[in-house]
């Protein structure tokens, strides 16, 4: 069986000519697409695509499938909308609220595959940092929220209308200034290693971090700089720029804007889970649909890969 979002990224790309066109077209960064279509390539058991320097062609077999998909996708496109017939979602409203790693690297390619779904749904998105993502829930200003918590870190309470449902599990990685000795190799580095480096230190108050940084100071990193609010871009920007070395969730390490150097951590012992925050008693089809979506794409607690 092929996965019928890997279907459509092979068709965008057929249209498009390029994977950084068609991941345009979808929300997609070209990696996590590139990603998509090796999968697909690999269910198949042979090359789909041929990528060249002015973009990507499809292969026979690419041709064949491309084919194929196009009746697949539309056929599903129609079930879509028969089934939202039955179940509500040809009107409505989704309200939704998101951090803003999840708001720029998760949401927009969700919220594209539930607009060609559900057109017809009205849909609105609102900027929370966490927790307060979980407080805007249960006061009924959205229907759900993109939250995360931190390992380790002390678990914050949550209300008792509300229910979290982790869909994304991310480790947490270095990141060094492109070059770096640290960056020069992609083996597990041990936490005890990072003893005497600089360390950009990313808000050691706020409640999702302490811990992190309680560790990292453990391990002997020497505070070089700290930022005390939790902006990832700016700290991706401050290493880049030689300033220190940070420890940053890995889907902010790989889509960093300035370059930087990324090296994996010994495992288990940090990283980030994204859930969604939800009312069990008040849903509607809408956010039900939404969180199903969310459940394809990404499985429960699955890990990420960086894309």
């Amino acid at each position: 069986m092929y996965d019928p979002t890997r279907l459509a990224a092979l068709v965008a790309v057929a249209e498009a000519g390029s994977i950084t066109r068609a991941a345009d077209r979808l929300g997609y960064t070209p990696p996590a697409l590139s990603q998509q279509l090796a999968k697909l390539e690999r269910e198949a058991g042979t090359a789909l695509l041929v990528r060249h320097h002015r973009g990507a062609r499809l292969t026979e077999a690419g041709e064949v499938l491309v084919a194929r998909a196009r009746r697949v996708l539309d056929e599903l496109e129609q079930a879509r909308h028969e089934l939202a017939r039955l179940t509500g979602l040809t009107g409505g409203a989704l309200r939704l609220g998101t951090f803003p790693t999840a708001g720029v690297h998760l949401l927009p390619p969700a919220l594209s595959a539930f607009r060609r779904a559900h057109p017809d749904v009205t849909l609105s998105v609102a900027d929370y940092d966490p927790p307060t993502g979980v407080t805007a829930v249960a006061a009924g200003e959205v229907d759900l929220a993109l939250t995360h918590t931190y390992h380790p870190a002390e678990r914050s309470p949550v209300p008792s209308s509300v229910r979290l449902e982790p869909v994304l599990v991310e480790e947490l990685v270095l990141v060094t200034a492109p070059g770096h000795a640290l960056s020069s190799t992609s083996s597990r580095l041990p936490l005890a290693e990072l003893a005497g480096q600089p360390l950009i230190s990313m808000a050691p108050h706020h409640p999702a971090r302490r811990d992190i940084e309680a560790l990292l100071s453990e391990a002997g990193a020497t505070p070089a700089l700290l930022v005390p609010t939790p902006g990832y871009a700016v700290v991706c920007a401050l290493v880049s720029a030689g300033l220190g070395v940070a420890v940053v969730p890995e889907m902010v390490a790989r889509t960093a804007s300035t370059p930087v150097g990324v090296r994996p951590l010994e495992a288990g012992r940090l990283h980030r889970t994204i859930s969604v925050a939800y009312r069990p008693d008040e849903s509607t089809p809408a956010a039900d649909a939404f969180r199903a979506l969310l459940r394809g794409a990404f499985g429960r607690a699955g890990r990420s890969p960086g894309a």
